[in-house]
């Protein structure tokens, strides 16, 4: 069986952590099948990597563009491709072959207020439910994603095959101390601080993390700092204005994109991670960072409660007073921060690629079969 993987998401956060780690696994566990991998030419070198029955394709087509509803199922077609997976919502329509396709969440019509445009909420609509009806299963991440697909598309719910994320293997394996001196020398970590990580798109609500921040400051807890880990910073001046607002331009620092191994050790030296998000198909930096022992504060919405359990404090992401109540407690309990900590170590390993790739792969094997 020839499988084609699209693989040009390999870099992004979320999406890229979950196409890395697919494709890692299935290179450990399957050696007969023959994998196609789509990708960007610069990530060439990483397909080359997985295994003989791995072979990269360039693909130069942009996401969301009119050029890839036609170059993808060219490829394909070229490649005689007998399934195709779409590790995101975007399904050609004239895929030539099986499919099955991973929606992460329904993030585009939960928050249409958040697109550019009513083209892009109707490309966003047409372009899932392509991927819904013409494919043949649809893996999803969380029990939350799979109601809301179910909500917003007329699918038999069997279609939609709940797999969970897991974390990279670095976040739970503790960093040699050289790297995490350099790591701190270089970013000048002096003081204790509260990390955020994550894109920094609006519905992260990293304005009234902002704000929370500034209450918390007027106390007792006036010598900590945020650290705003998250691309594409320069697009969202909204952010920087909220930090000039409440001057704060001394105390908030925004990295933008770290390597994930220097993301792994920022995790750790954190005194809390918080994450008030307002929706998530899945959420996986408050487990990256429950996998390396550091208490998370998350939002009490979607799929979030379903990821952290009763390991993480749960907060309602509308109100400033509530973060900053749970940031403020988590900082100044020792005792709760450790318990808070094995709570989290204990959740995380309860998610693994390993158990969560065996099944992709058994779905695609049934549909073959189908």
């Amino acid at each position: 069986m020839r499988i084609a993987i699209d693989a040009r998401k390999l870099r992004d956060y979320g999406i890229g952590t979950y196409i890395r780690n697919l494709l890692r696994h299935l290179a450990r566990m399957d050696d007969k099948n023959e994998y196609v991998v789509l990708c960007r030419p610069e990530d060439e070198p990483f397909a080359a990597e997985l295994g003989e029955n791995f072979r990269a394709v360039p693909q130069r087509s942009h996401q969301y563009s009119l050029r890839e509803q036609v170059a993808l199922p060219l490829e394909l077609r070229r490649e005689r491709a007998d399934l195709f997976h779409a590790p995101h919502y975007v399904l050609p329509a004239l895929t030539p072959c099986r499919s099955v396709v991973t929606i992460h969440d329904c993030i585009h019509l939960r928050f249409p207020q958040y697109l550019p445009s009513r083209l892009g909420y109707a490309y966003a609509l047409s372009a899932l439910w392509v991927a819904t009806h013409r494919s043949a299963r649809v893996f999803t991440v969380s029990e939350a994603s799979k109601r809301d697909i179910l909500e917003y598309f007329n699918v038999p719910e069997s279609k939609v095959a709940v797999i969970y994320n897991a974390i990279d293997e670095r976040f739970s394996e503790e960093p040699v101390a050289e790297e995490v001196m350099r790591v701190k020398e270089r970013y000048q970590l002096n003081d204790p601080f509260i990390l955020y990580a994550g894109n920094i798109k609006p519905h992260k609500n990293l304005e009234r993390l902002i704000e929370a921040f500034h209450i918390i400051r007027k106390g007792e807890l006036e010598y900590v700092k945020l650290l705003i880990i998250g691309d594409e910073i320069s697009k969202y001046a909204a952010l920087r204005r909220t930090v000039h607002r409440y001057k704060l331009h001394k105390h908030v620092r925004f990295f933008g994109f770290v390597p994930d191994a220097t993301l792994a050790i920022l995790y750790r030296l954190a005194r809390v991670f918080v994450f008030p998000s307002l929706y998530e198909g899945f959420g996986l930096p408050p487990l990256e960072a429950m996998a390396s022992g550091t208490p998370v504060i998350t939002s009490n919405v979607s799929s979030l409660p379903e990821v952290v359990g009763d390991a993480a404090m749960l907060i309602d992401p509308y109100q400033p007073d509530a973060i900053a109540g749970a940031m403020r407690r988590v900082m100044l309990d020792d005792r709760l921060r450790d318990d808070m900590r094995e709570r989290g170590l204990m959740r995380a390993r309860e998610f693994s690629w390993g158990r969560s790739v065996t099944r992709i792969k058994e779905i695609y094997d049934e549909v073959m079969a189908g």
